[in-house]
């Protein structure tokens, strides 16, 4: 059967593609994170841009969703997919460790949130039932948007889950409980909330028992059969059947999602079915991204910027607020809790259900739903500059407060090697100068890998290298050598370069990524590149092929050969006066 070019999920697949494969690349170029790429697009593509247009220019359907609802679907399974991820990092002895930030913080969070903006709203003239309705709809923040800028394992990760964890549980009896408060409700929808409690538990608990008997059988059959696609299946098979049954129970289904990537987490199977799913989750979040984006209305806020502004301020310094003094509470860092704060600040994709649970009740009238749907909009949209703003202030907070060991002086003093970069590359260098009784001190942007390497007892100093007064601080000049470790090829090659001017005499060793990295490196004056990849390349080589039977001899001097020709591509890119020293294997004369 011919697919019709007029066919409308011809029409949505190929924006949506086209977005993915074109427009967010273009955006990563410029250095914007794709999630406002995605928001953009859907802005632009949607009804209220590009969109509205279709009628005086027909071919502009190619290009545009008509029909935002149709792929409404394929966002929800995003964010079914990602929760089902996140459960797959975790564990569920992690999760039982957590039950205190979770069920205190995370409820704490919740009602306090909910409560500031419920009295807000009252105080200027929103009915209780309806202000009660707005505080608990806008305190929920964004799973689907926080989780991926910080993940579960950093300390902000750590207190961000917990309470998002917390919200996702509470929506389904929150709907309950605002269909409750409804005009027209009976003392029946409080009796539902309980049935729902009930049937919710067991559930749980059925999945529980059935997922640890069932799933590594499940798995171990689809492993044999060594066919991706039936293992494909067989993971996506778990995750819906999860959600259908929490779903049915009367749950949320992301809270199916997340328990079947606990259970999967607990097998042998977690890794294989992590790489599966991955451009699955990622596609299907990108979808949910454009949704948010084509809910913007560009004239709508030009006409309302004013109150508009006002509410998303108002929610975000709440909610911001109550979750700093909450962490302070069970004993976060200040930076922290600030970081977290802010980027919990946004409402979330769950607020809109919640929005219109309210106006389908009579709590709410239909503007102010609709009001409230822009402003939570436009709150998703600024999530990832609140997550960059909670970093920088993180950073400030911290590094002028107490709370960390004293760092090291600044100033380079003679004699004393300076590492720029302090992770897996920079630790080892370090301690390898230890060693050998060379001093030296670390300078490292993330607070967190500060934090713990001071207290291990580490010389590292807190700070960007990027701003230029950082650098000078440091007084290279009297140093007496600066080894760049950072996996940021282009701060790497602007630093060198910058540096070079400002020491001429100054040894300078700097990691590279590759050949090509390492002759821009020579050229901006460093008088060491280590190409990381082709050292690892070639001691690869001379693995496999030892291990292929070929005498030992005859691999190292292949080895040795290539090395001295991949030396002379460096040395004649970058236009160098001599060889640059990349590391030699000694010839099997010259062993022993």
């Amino acid at each position: 059967m011919a697919l019709r070019l007029d066919n409308q999920g011809f029409s949505d697949a190929l924006v949506i593609l086209g977005s993915a494969g074109i427009v967010i690349p273009a955006f990563a170029r410029f250095r914007v994170s794709p999630v406002i790429g995605f928001i953009l697009v859907g802005l632009l593509v949607g009804p209220a841009g590009l969109g509205s247009l279709v009628p005086h220019a027909p071919w502009l359907y190619y290009l545009t969703i008509s029909n935002p609802e149709s792929i409404e679907p394929f966002a929800e399974f995003g964010i079914i997919l990602l929760l089902f991820s996140i459960g797959l990092e975790l564990s569920f002895r992690r999760l039982w460790a957590m039950r205190r930030l979770v069920f205190g913080t995370g409820a704490a969070e919740l009602i306090g949130s909910a409560a500031l903006i419920g009295i807000a709203l009252h105080m200027l003239g929103q009915g209780w039932a309806g202000a009660i309705g707005l505080g608990l709809a806008l305190t929920l923040s964004s799973t689907a948007l926080v989780l991926p800028l910080v993940g579960t394992t950093s300390p902000v990760g750590r207190g961000a889950f917990a309470m998002l964890l917390f919200e996702d549980l509470a929506l389904v009896p929150i709907i309950f409980a605002l269909g409750a408060m409804a005009p027209t409700a009976s003392d029946e929808g409080w009796v539902g909330i309980a049935g729902v409690a009930l049937r919710g538990g067991l559930t749980v608990v059925a999945m529980y028992l059935g997922g640890k008997f069932v799933l590594p059988r499940l798995f171990a059959q689809a492993a044999r059969t060594k066919s991706p696609e039936l293992f494909l299946a067989a993971s996506l098979l778990v995750v819906i059947v999860a959600s259908v049954a929490t779903t049915a129970a009367g749950l949320s289904p992301i809270v199916g999602a997340l328990l079947a990537g606990l259970l999967i987490a607990e097998t042998e199977y977690h890794s294989e079915v992590e790489v599966m799913t991955a451009p699955f989750k990622g596609l299907a979040l990108g979808v949910f991204l454009i949704t948010v984006g084509m809910s913007l209305d560009l004239r709508l806020i030009a006409k309302n910027w004013d109150m508009l502004l006002l509410a998303v301020v108002g929610v975000v310094a709440v909610k911001a607020i109550v979750t700093y003094l909450l962490l302070r509470v069970a004993h976060a860092r200040r930076g922290v809790a600030a970081e977290t704060g802010l980027l919990m600040g946004s409402p979330s994709e769950t607020t809109l259900i919640v929005l219109g649970t309210a106006a389908q009740a009579q709590l709410i009238l239909p503007s102010t739903a609709s009001f409230w749907q822009t402003v939570t909009a436009i709150g998703l949209t600024i999530t990832p500059l609140l997550a960059k703003a909670g970093r920088v202030i993180s950073r400030r907070i911290e590094a002028r407060s107490g709370e960390l060991p004293p760092a090291p002086e600044a100033d380079a003093d003679t004699g004393r090697t300076v590492v720029i970069g302090f992770g897996r590359v920079g630790k080892m260098i370090a301690d390898m100068l230890t060693v050998h009784g060379q001093p030296y001190v670390a300078v490292e942007a993330d607070i967190d890998s500060v934090s713990e390497a001071r207290r291990a007892g580490y010389p590292v100093l807190f700070g960007d290298v990027a701003r230029a007064e950082l650098v000078d601080r440091l007084n290279l000049p009297a140093a007496r050598a600066l080894i760049l470790t950072m996996d940021d090829p282009v701060l790497t090659v602007r630093l060198a370069r910058r540096i070079r001017e400002a020491a001429p005499d100054l040894p300078i060793i700097a990691r590279a990524r590759d050949m090509a990295h390492a002759t821009e490196l020579y050229r901006a004056g460093v008088s060491e590149a280590v190409p990381e990849t082709l050292e690892s390349s070639l001691q690869l080589s001379e693995a496999v092929l030892v291990d292929l039977g070929v005498a030992m001899g005859p691999v190292i001097a292949s080895i040795h050969e290539k090395r001295d020709e991949l030396r002379q591509v460096i040395r004649r890119e970058a236009q160098l006066q001599r060889e640059p020293r990349i590391r030699r294997l000694k010839r099997l004369g010259e062993q022993g």
